[in-house]
This record gives C-alpha cells, sequence and structure tokens, in this order.
C-alpha cells in the first residue's frame, strides 16, 4: 500500500529496501539506519533522509498516546498507524511490532500478522520474547510471514520486571540471551533487534548471527542502529535513555536531524561510548 500524496514518491529510481538488501548491507559491513514513525509526515521526512528501516513500533503507546508503558497498545492501533506509516513510504523496508498478547499462541500471532501485513501493509513483524517464542516464530516464518526476533529488554513485560533496567550483565544471562538467539535465528526469524544490553554482548551476538542484528543501546559493533524519532529530536518528555542522542541540538530542521542520524550510524560516529553499557 504505497501511498501518492508525497512528491517524493512520484518517478523514483531506486529500489525499495528489501530482505536480501539488509542481508547484503550485513555481510558487506554497511551501517543500517533504522527509526521509528506512526504517522505518513515523518514516514515520507525519514524517506527523503534515508532511513533504510522504519519500524512502527508500540512506543506509540508512549509516545502519542501518552501511557507509560506498551501495554495498552492495542492491535487496532497498530494497523491503523501501520497503513498510516506504509502511505508515505517509498524505500525504507516496514515493520511493525505484534503488540502484549497479541501473539500468545501461534496461531493468534498468524492472525495478528495476517491483519499488519495486509491491512497495514507492513513487511515484517516483530514481537518480544526470546525461546519461548521458536514455535511462533516457526509458524510464522514457514507461511510467509518475514519474522524479527526481539531480545533483551523487553518493554512488553515491564510490570513483571519491576524497572527498565540493562540485560545480560550476568554470565548467566548472556549466554542464555547468546542462545535466544541462535534458536530465533534457526526457527526463522529474519532479523533480531537488541535492546540495552553490553555492548560486549552485543557485539558477540551480531557476530555470530547470519542475519542482521539491529541495536537500541546495544553498542557499535550491532549491523544497525534504532532510535524513537520524537527521542533524536528532543520531543519525548521525560528523562531520555543513556542510548539516546540529540540530533536537533545541532540541526537546521527535522529533516536535518533525521539526515545526521543517518550519517552518524553510517560513518560510526553514532553511538559513542556513551552511549553503550558495560
Amino acid at each position: 500500500m504505497k501511498g501518492t500524496a508525497y512528491p517524493h514518491l512520484q518517478d523514483r529510481q531506486e529500489k525499495p529496501v528489501s530482505l536480501s538488501d539488509l542481508a547484503r548491507m550485513k555481510a558487506e559491513g554497511e551501517k543500517i539506519a533504522c527509526l521509528t514513525a506512526y504517522d505518513a509526515s515523518f514516514a515520507a521526512l525519514e524517506d527523503r533522509a534515508g532511513v533504510d528501516v522504519v519500524l512502527v513500533g508500540d512506543s506509540l503507546g508512549m509516545v502519542i498516546q501518552g501511557a507509560d508503558t506498551t501495554v495498552p497498545v492495542s492491535v487496532d492501533a497498530m494497523v491503523y498507524h501501520s497503513r498510516a506509516v506504509a502511505a508515505g513510504l517509498y524505500r525504507p523496508f516496514l515493520i511493525a511490532d505484534l503488540p502484549f498478547l497479541s501473539y500468545a499462541t501461534k496461531h493468534q500471532a498468524l492472525d495478528t500478522s495476517r491483519r499488519l501485513m495486509q491491512e497495514g501493509a507492513a513487511q515484517m513483524v516483530k514481537f518480544e520474547g526470546g525461546e519461548i517464542q521458536a514455535e511462533v516464530v516457526e509458524h510464522l516464518s514457514a507461511r510467509g510471514v518475514p519474522v524479527c526476533g526481539h531480545i533483551g529488554l523487553q518493554p512488553q513485560l515491564i510490570h513483571k520486571m519491576g524497572a527498565f533496567r540493562v540485560q545480560g550483565r550476568e554470565s548467566a544471562a548472556a549466554e542464555a540471551m547468546i542462545r535466544d538467539a541462535r534458536i530465533l535465528e534457526e526457527a526463522g526469524a529474519d532479523m533480531l533487534l537488541l535492546e540495552c544490553v553490553p555492548s560486549t554482548l552485543g557485539a558477540e551476538i551480531a557476530a555470530n548471527a547470519d542475519v542482521p542484528v539491529i541495536g537500541i543501546g546495544a553498542g557499535p559493533d550491532v549491523d544497525g542502529q534504532i532510535l524513537v524519532v520524537y527521542d533524536i529530536l528532543n520531543i519525548s518528555p521525560g528523562r531520555k535513555p543513556r542510548f539516546v542522542k540529540d540530533f536537533m541540538a545541532e540541526a537546521e530542521d527535522v529533516e536535518g536531524a533525521v539526515r545526521a542520524f543517518v550519517r552518524a550510524v553510517r560513518d560510526g560516529s553514532y553511538p559513542g561510548p556513551e552511549h553503550g553499557f558495560k
């Protein structure tokens, strides 16, 4: 469902980014620049700025809906925002989150994925969990659904965890995460997202994975970086996570800030040591 309301969608000669393009970028050591988006206008801006992957994250529950967590986000909301984002995109690859408890069984996950891909025009779905999700990943992958696994900090589990904190610092937890990454890939995951883990652990998981590994607070040695777009523009209220950089501080406008983010990911200047965890 590519839209036609934006001039940047007309007469484009370049090809849209595909999964094979992302795999090639990993193989060639070319960093992948990813951002969230929640509407067509931001999607179009990110497209113009050269973003490779756009995620319609369930973070919209916090930055759009004003909730304290991602838990209240519904499937209907994800479909709505994914469809809106798709209307503003031409080049970037589009991923959408499966919201809390919308993938508790493999059959439920398949139905939620169907809605996000058919109604929301997503090209891939992302959901949280390690080894416990292997059966779901295998079920979706076998039916043609591209999957991004999400391990490390899992925001949907906030009420169980009690707080947002770095994951994988203890050796046993790190080994479990390495195993989770391997199991998800073997089950058919086409991409992995690592959130809020020590930089050394991020580097090890990325080095041993054959699929692209995207980091958010996972250090500089993963295959790509993703941030919430409102965070890099210093719009989000409250205290920012350590891994966030304000790209608006030295930019002339919003598009300039997004372009600066893309350049910094590409040349490796973001994330710096100050954005990582030990």
